[in-house]
């Protein structure tokens, strides 16, 4: 792993974050519920701070350290399970699809990035 990987990681969510963000506060206002946008909202905050977090290490440190290749790799899968659930899950409602399979995957995703930081921080311990 480079330090170029975890940055282009990084931008990529922050890209999509933009996107996503822009598009549930325009497109979906008119086809979701106050509540699911919301909801949808929640995916995006935590999508951009998961960006910020592989910008900040990618720039920061060197992935020679064990804990912080974990680090990379929790927060990035942990990212895209608690999000992208939550937007499949906002969505569901208006695709007309059965997504209820998926809100388990949503807890699962944050404690994954929680202990993406956990590991952070035991790196600088």
């Amino acid at each position: 792993m480079t330090n170029n990987c975890v940055i282009a990681t990084g931008a990529t969510f922050g890209i999509l974050a933009i996107i996503l963000g822009a598009f549930g506060a325009h497109a979906l206002k008119k086809v979701l519920s106050t509540e699911k946008i919301a909801s949808f909202e929640v995916g995006v905050r935590y999508q951009t701070y998961s960006a910020l977090f592989l910008l900040l290490i990618g720039y920061n440190t060197n992935f020679e350290v064990s804990l912080l290749q974990w680090a990379y790799y929790l927060v990035t899968i942990g990212t895209i399970l608690f999000s992208f659930s939550i937007y499949l899950l906002s969505l569901a409602e208006y695709l007309k699809k059965n997504f209820k399979f998926l809100g388990p995957v949503t807890p699962l995703g944050g404690l994954l990035m929680i202990l993406g930081w956990g590991c952070l921080l035991l790196s600088v311990i």
